[in-house]
């Protein structure tokens, strides 16, 4: 009997014993789970500047909504695009690899083929493979198809073949043809019996143009802009047909928000990766009738302002469906700001005090700082402590910093591990930098900007910028001259050199009009 109470008291023992490893191993467990893996979201203005928020100077417009992610997260004051126009911008920020690498990573026309290899590693295809849902709305501008795109079928290569699940974007810019939405490859509300053809050098017989028939414009071109004309504006390149599928200019910031939003409350659930490409403040400026007027600057400041409240309303939508607190909002600009850039909209003679460049030289298109030094913000609610940052960041690093975020060990080509940076948690960022604006590159290191000799007209007249060329090297030390008004070239040869060394190096000798440089 004795016996008998000794086998049971042991069963009893090793069950309990059993019991409490199985709690042990199911720890971790309820630990991961309660841990998920955050959301994250990219909202990426379009030819926002420096100076255009008031969390960086602004004093003639107020984005509250904007600020508040500043005000909330990280307010980076030297973060970079790799670029200085659009298209190159956002193939780095989706590649992680530097646009002057690719020689088709240019501004595109509508018609233009993907530029992305569906080969290459992209942010989406890494988070894909940690499980993320993906997806984009907005403008895309990085090409589609394979060349001779027919509008009426499934239009592919395109986001989806690069990484996004989803996608419902427009294809190029809105002041390009086609003026049509495009969801998962398809044009959105095409009429079958309505065929739409596109062509980017010959107009379609019959077809109105900006430059033939200005009496049917409602906003008159100033450069550029003068082939077909839709809902009154006058665009870049021809198109015929596909009248029901037609976007209403007004209102393309509440539709984009729409489907930013459904996108939210169908993927809150699960982590997800949604990369929301606004289209404000680039050309033709078309604020909705909430907003027109209200900025006292013109189509420019109202669509800001219009930009400002759809984040605002973007936002709620993560409170609401109670995920605000576990995802990270990166916020920035594919470059920076241009004020007339192809129609006459009041832009110029409105502005008034408000400077979009801030105390920065140069704008779009240019070399100077003013090109790629845009407004950078990450916020995390809860995670990221409020804060200011001097780091140098790049949108280039997004890739391999949120590879390491979600336990990803993919890396892209030119992208740097710079989380600690992106979540406050260090002052330190990049070193060096290559910026690129329409083919021409220029180096940042530390404190030091360089840009090389280049050939060329030094101002853009058409919109009234600096383009930073020079028949000599420029060389400034921007801790003492944010506005690059002192070229320290000729006062500091060794400083020069020793920039001209490690820019090549990266870039590679025979830069455009680079010239060698001789020691005196």
């Amino acid at each position: 009997m004795t016996n008998l109470k000794n086998h049971f008291l042991k069963a009893v023992l090793l069950a309990l014993v059993l019991t409490g490893c199985k709690s042990e191993e199911k720890k971790p467990v309820a630990e991961a789970e309660s841990q998920p893996k955050p959301n994250i979201v990219f909202i990426y203005m379009d030819d926002l500047g420096y100076g255009d928020m008031s969390a960086y100077g602004a004093t003639e417009i107020s984005t509250p909504n904007m600020d508040a992610l500043a005000e909330g997260g990280i307010k980076f004051t030297k973060g970079y695009a790799t670029s200085a126009t659009c298209t190159p911008s956002r193939y780095a920020i989706l590649t992680g690899r530097y646009p002057w690498r690719n020689e088709d990573a240019k501004i595109l026309p509508g018609t233009a083929p993907l530029i992305i290899d569906t080969e290459q590693l992209t942010v989406p295809k890494m988070l894909k493979a940690e499980g993320y849902a993906t997806g984009i709305v907005g403008k895309w501008h990085l090409g589609l198809g394979n060349g001779n795109v027919d509008w009426n079928q499934r239009v592919s290569p395109g986001p989806n073949e690069v990484g996004f699940d989803y996608s419902y974007i427009l294809a190029a810019t809105q002041d390009r043809v086609p003026t049509v939405y495009i969801k998962d490859g398809y044009v959105d509300g095409l009429d079958p019996n309505d065929p739409i053809s596109v062509d980017y050098k010959n107009n379609f017989e019959g077809e109105p143009t900006g430059l033939d028939n200005p009496e049917l414009t409602t906003m008159k071109w100033h450069h550029g802009h003068n082939n077909s004309i839709v809902n009154g504006i006058p665009r870049i390149g021809f198109m015929k047909g596909g009248e029901a599928a037609k976007w209403s200019d007004v209102d393309m910031a509440d539709h984009f928000l729409t489907k930013a939003q459904e996108y939210v409350s169908s993927h809150k659930t699960e982590p997800f990766f949604l990369y929301y490409a606004l289209q404000q403040p680039h050309v033709p400026r078309t604020p909705h009738p909430r907003f027109k007027g209200k900025s006292g600057m013109g189509p420019r400041g109202d669509v800001i302002l219009e930009a400002d409240w759809v984040i605002g309303e973007f936002m709620k939508t993560l409170e609401k469906e109670g995920i605000l607190e576990n995802t990270l909002i990166v916020f920035s600009s594919d470059n920076g700001p241009v004020v007339n850039d192809g129609y006459y909209d009041d832009a110029e003679e409105k502005l008034g005090d408000h400077t979009p460049a801030g105390v920065l030289r140069g704008g779009k298109y240019s070399l100077f700082e003013a090109g790629t030094r845009v407004p950078f913000m990450t916020y995390w609610k809860g995670k990221i402590q409020p804060g200011v940052s001097d780091a140098m960041v790049c949108q280039v690093d997004l890739l391999t910093s949120l590879a390491k975020l979600v336990g990803s060990d993919q890396k892209g080509e030119d992208s740097k591990d710079i989380l600690s940076a992106f979540m406050g948690e260090s002052k330190q960022g990049r070193n060096e930098l290559v910026i690129e604006a329409t083919s021409r590159t220029a180096f940042r290191q530390g404190d030091w900007a360089m840009i090389p000799p280049y050939k060329g007209a030094a101002i853009n007249k058409q919109v009234n910028i600096e383009l930073g060329n020079d028949s000599e090297y420029q060389l400034y030390n921007l801790k003492d001259d944010m506005a690059q008004q002192n070229n320290l070239a000729a006062a500091q040869p060794e400083k020069l050199q020793q920039m001209i060394k490690d820019f090549e190096a990266i870039r590679g000798k025979g830069n455009g009009d680079v010239q060698e440089l001789e020691l005196k």
